[in-house]
């Protein structure tokens, strides 16, 4: 691919694939907490909590909506940069909100309709400020080694904090490693994709497949860990925000993909970032908090926390 990848039909083909995805992923999140949630103290770990998400057609349900998703997010990354695709994959919210108001029997307040607007007008802006490019597809492991060092550490801090915290604590510390386990997942998926053209041979032979496998693998495992600690509103924001975030500045550090802005438009970007942020949060808590009142047979109100 070249450094115009993200521009004219093949940019837009990528922006599509990655909100497909998105709509997927807030459907697999939503069927996946459901299932997670109802696993009983005690079988709540490890090979345990497998055993019984295994036995659960709805948590299967909730699989085959991640894979998708994956497929779609792989798709698009193999068409555009990073830098347009991890953005957009905050838009699960968007998604995620009107499915559990519909499930809920609510409509949205006009808070979610606020905070929507705010992400869908910070994401454009974002897009057309930025002009998001491709870099390297596929980076040596040398390059990735820094990287290694820092996620390495985030992630052994995580697990160890999560491992002697229960509830709200250990789902945000799981969330925040499902975030950095799916962000690097979606940096090695651009290389892999890359690979695709030089045949199965290709794929198998280098370690970048291997690498994404165990990072696909933890990343989920980790995740139903999340949400069977505590509720959706501890765990959802935090891995929704993290992917892209670690995500995005594997792009910028590894692959060397830029965004093309020059003095006050790099203000202009942080303070879409910012917005974006915000806005995530904020939607991220609301459709958890529906989901919460779903689950407890009770009205809900929205636009409050559940953590």
């Amino acid at each position: 691919m070249t450094s115009a990848v993200d521009s004219g039909t093949l940019g837009w083909l990528a922006a599509a694939l990655a909100l497909l995805a998105a709509a997927l992923f807030a459907l697999a999140a939503a069927v996946q907490q459901r299932s997670a949630a109802t696993v009983p103290v005690g079988q709540d770990r490890g090979l345990r909590l497998v055993r019984s998400l295994l036995r659960s057609p709805r948590w299967w349900t909730g699989t085959l909506a991640d894979a998708s998703g994956y497929v779609a997010q792989a798709a698009a990354l193999g068409l555009g940069s990073l830098l347009l695709v991890q953005p957009l994959l905050v838009t699960t919210v968007l998604f995620a909100l009107p499915l559990g108001a519909r499930w809920a029997g609510r409509r949205l307040a006009r808070s979610d309709w606020a905070w929507a607007g705010v992400l869908v007008l910070s994401l454009a802006a974002f897009v057309v400020t930025g002009q998001p490019t491709a870099g390297a597809e596929l980076a040596g492991w040398r390059a990735w080694l820094p990287a290694w060092v820092v996620l390495g550490v985030t992630v052994a801090g995580c697990l160890l904090g999560a491992a002697v915290r229960r509830g709200t604590s250990r789902a945000v510390l799981l969330a925040v490693t499902t975030g950095v386990a799916y962000g690097l997942a979606a940096a090695l998926t651009k290389g892999v994709v890359s690979l695709l053209d030089d045949g199965p041979a290709a794929v198998l032979g280098h370690w970048s497949t291997y690498l994404l496998v165990a990072a696909l693998l933890g990343g989920t495992l980790v995740q139903q860990s999340a949400f069977q600690a505590a509720s959706l509103g501890a765990s959802l924001p935090a891995a929704t925000v993290g992917e892209p975030v670690v995500a995005v500045t594997l792009g910028i550090t590894v692959l060397g993909e830029r965004l093309h802005a020059d003095g006050a438009e790099w203000l202009l970007i942080g303070l879409l970032v910012a917005a974006m942020v915000a806005a995530t949060v904020a939607l991220a808590r609301s459709s958890a908090a529906a989901a919460v009142g779903q689950e407890a047979g009770q009205p809900t109100g929205v636009g409050t926390g559940s953590g």
